[in-house]
């Protein structure tokens, strides 16, 4: 069988959790594997922790695993968070939001001391922009909030889902921006999280602490401090 580079990445960053730690659970293909391995060292080594998801989803997952959840009542900081991405830039700067966890993954990422992404080869770009940056807005008036998201440069296209609009776990709906190259991510992420009606945008910038890359042969690569684009 041939390797799977989300499964080494993702069980790779697991073994960075201690005991007595507080653990983000991440969202998505890469951090299922990052869960499955913590429950497995729950069992195996008896290992100590509590975590927070971010999203339902992972939360279902971590539960029928056996692995402990908390919630931001109980704890103020999280010692280390696992999740993947949609794309990473050299200099650590990532869109995130294809699984619509963004608000609650920006939330949790932003309570960690240390932010560990997980992904595979296919995700490394140059400089982001490839894939539509997730919106999360609010559907009041979310046909004005596309509009003024469109006269940064972007076509907005609302996110559905069989049943309808694609809705949040926290009841809000996405907007998917094709900008093109973002030459500036930080600057853009200021402008998009500044415009009433936004709830949270998928950049994520000066969050990302270590970036582990699985590769196709089943190697991995640990990028430690953000590069410089050329």
């Amino acid at each position: 069988m041939a390797p799977n580079p989300k499964k080494a990445a993702g069980e790779r960053a697991a073994d960075y959790v201690n005991n007595d730690m507080i653990v983000g659970l991440g969202t998505g293909s890469t951090a299922y594997f990052a869960i499955v391995r913590l429950a497995e060292r729950i069992r195996r080594e008896g290992l100590r922790i509590r975590c927070i998801a971010t999203s339902e989803r992972s939360a279902t997952l971590a539960r029928e695993l056996g692995i402990s959840l908390t919630s931001f009542a109980e704890v103020l900081q999280v010692d280390i968070t696992i999740d993947g991405a949609d794309e990473v830039d050299p200099a650590f700067n990532l869109i995130k939001g294809g699984g619509g966890a963004l608000l609650r993954e920006k939330f949790v990422a932003s309570a960690s001391e240390t932010e560990l992404i997980i992904v595979d080869e296919g995700k490394l770009k140059r400089r982001l922009g490839a894939f539509p940056l997730p919106v999360e807005v609010v559907p009041f008036g979310w046909q004005l909030t596309r509009q003024r998201l469109q006269a940064l440069g972007c076509d907005a296209t609302f996110r559905s889902s069989d049943n309808g609009p694609f809705v949040t776990d926290n009841g809000n709906y996405i907007l998917d921006c094709s900008f093109g190259t973002l030459d500036d991510p930080p600057a853009l992420e200021r402008e998009i999280v500044g415009i009433c009606g936004v709830v949270e945008c998928g950049i994520f910038t000066g969050l990302a602490t270590r970036i582990i890359v699985g590769k196709p042969d089943g190697s991995l690569e640990e990028r430690t401090e953000p590069g410089i684009l050329g």
